[in-house]
């Protein structure tokens, strides 16, 4: 047996903040801090999250992809993959996954390739995206999906292949996250939020499919009934602006923080009593184990992996994705019960150190490196 640590080279598609990102970077960081050899391939040159890696002692190599096929990028994995000594390429979602297959094509002795699928495919619609990836995936000896909706719905589609695939949980530094009265105090001056407010918030980026509107429809009936409620978003998107401009028509702009992209949300996460998360799509969200991890009272729509974190009445509640009545009435449930939000969110952070915790994660990826080193596709 090769006593030398396992080397694996993981490929993304950039290094800027979300969910995927965050992921790989905890996962990266702490196999390095285990022994592994660990780098890591952005295929374009984006990405604050590269500089956290590096310093964790973690190499980054950046792709410098271009616009439509980048055969330079193509090389530099390439070289990468091959030039290292690397066992195993572990490729994230769709370029990364097909720009990997192809860089290791009809190579003599190539690494074993790995691939995650880390949403619930909506992009695959495309034909030509939908095909690529398809290919690559069967150039893997083993695909991991990050919750098991994920993993019917990939096999609805005839992406994978049963034998070969499995499911593997995402995983959070659970210690990072959790509230005390210091931290509640903190997080709620830096957001500039009322010490006694009620607070509703969410984590993720400004964009359609996250449906922050929704809650914003909803905010000045629930302002009515609860005077001292306010809602913050942290993260940034396309709908910035326009998420601002509804507010202002709503009339609740002085009720509503745009707290914008941040590194610190574990810090901020404890200024909220209730985290809401009503996307219309959803893999298995970094957004809602933090929040689970920090033991916020929940609510998410009924879509994707969430009710693989939040049992309904249990670790939170599920509502129909956008049902702004049922949004409606869950939120206002949890606002005017305080005993049912800190069960909620107790059983919520239980839930999350015992299956989704980084070195949950990171054991179970070792097993799943071991076993595509034995079984690796043709």
């Amino acid at each position: 047996m090769d006593p030398r640590p396992l080397r694996i080279l993981h490929v993304v598609d950039s290094l800027e903040f979300g969910g995927l990102e965050r992921v790989v970077t905890d996962l990266a960081i702490g196999q390095r801090a285990e022994g592994l050899g660990v780098s890591v391939f952005s295929i374009k040159n984006a990405g604050e999250l590269g500089a956290e890696l590096e310093a964790a002692g973690v190499p980054v190599i950046w792709g410098g992809k271009q616009r439509g096929a980048d055969w330079n990028t193509l090389k530099k994995l390439r070289a990468a993959a091959l030039g290292a000594g690397v066992d195993v390429v572990h490729a994230h979602n769709f370029m990364p996954s097909y720009y990997s297959a192809a860089a290791l094509f009809a190579s003599f002795r190539a690494p074993a390739l790995v691939a995650t699928c880390h949403d619930m495919g909506t992009r695959l619609a495309n034909r030509k995206l939908r095909w690529m990836f398809r290919w690559s995936l069967s150039r893997c000896a083993r695909v991991a999906m990050v919750g098991a909706q994920v993993y019917d719905r990939y096999l609805q589609l005839n992406m994978i292949q049963p034998e070969r695939s499995v499911t593997v949980l995402n995983g959070i530094p659970v210690e990072r996250f959790g509230i005390t009265a210091q931290r509640r105090r903190t997080a709620r001056a830096g957001l500039g939020l009322p010490e006694d407010a009620l607070v509703l918030g969410t984590v993720g980026r400004l964009v359609a499919l996250k449906n922050q509107g929704l809650i914003l429809e909803l905010l000045p009936e629930l302002v009515s009934r609860h005077p001292n409620l306010y809602f913050a978003l942290v993260g940034h998107g396309v709908l910035a602006e326009t998420l601002k401009s509804q507010a202002a028509a709503l009339g609740i702009a002085e009720r509503v923080v745009f707290a914008g992209e941040r590194k610190d949300v574990s810090d901020l996460l404890p200024a909220f009593d209730v985290f809401v998360l009503p996307s219309l799509t959803e893999g298995l969200s970094i957004a809602l184990l933090e929040a689970a991890a920090t033991g916020l009272a929940i609510v998410a729509s009924r879509v994707g992996g969430n009710p693989e974190i939040v049992h309904d009445r249990e670790t939170g509640l599920l509502v129909a994705p956008a049902n702004g009545a049922e949004l409606a009435g869950a939120l206002s449930g949890l606002i005017g019960d305080p005993g049912l939000r800190e069960r909620l969110g107790a059983a919520a952070r239980e839930w999350v150190k015992a299956h989704a915790s980084l070195a949950a994660m990171r054991e179970t990826y070792n097993d799943f490196y071991r076993t595509a080193l034995v079984s690796r596709a043709p």
